[in-house]
């Protein structure tokens, strides 16, 4: 007897017996096969590629992460926190990842990376908190 195998799902296979010769069963499956590939619904001719709709600027959704980026970065700046610093840095890693309007986004983001670099070289480069408070 023939014996079909298949598989579920989760990955345990089966094996279905036949009571018919093997000449029925290969036709079967060879008809089974045909009826597969002239069934099929799709058109591939009707097909027709994703075209995105142009919105303005003005109706463009809010960058968060540029303005995290700004806010961040003057904190860093003027209260001299080096996480805000990074933060900033890294929020405008990310904003200019998603930039949707490069004329206006550009700008934000270019000052948002000047504070975020301000930010570390005061931190990093300048005299410590510690040694202003001792005098």
């Amino acid at each position: 007897m023939p014996c079909f195998h298949g598989s579920t799902n989760l990955g345990a296979s089966f094996c279905i017996r036949s009571t018919r010769g093997a000449a029925e069963a290969k036709e079967t499956e060879t008809g089974d096969a045909m009826k597969e590939a002239t069934s099929d619904p799709r058109q591939p001719s009707t097909a027709k590629p994703y075209v995105s709709a142009t919105l303005s600027p003005q109706d463009l959704p809010i960058d968060y992460a540029g303005f995290l980026a700004v806010v961040c970065g003057v904190v860093g700046v003027t209260l001299r926190y080096k996480l805000c610093s990074w933060l900033a840095i890294i929020f405008c890693a990310q904003s200019l990842a998603n930039m949707k309007n490069f004329e206006n986004d550009f700008k934000q983001l270019s000052m948002a990376f000047m504070f975020g670099i301000m930010g570390l070289v005061t931190n990093y480069l300048g005299p410590s908190r510690q040694a202003n408070k001792q005098r």
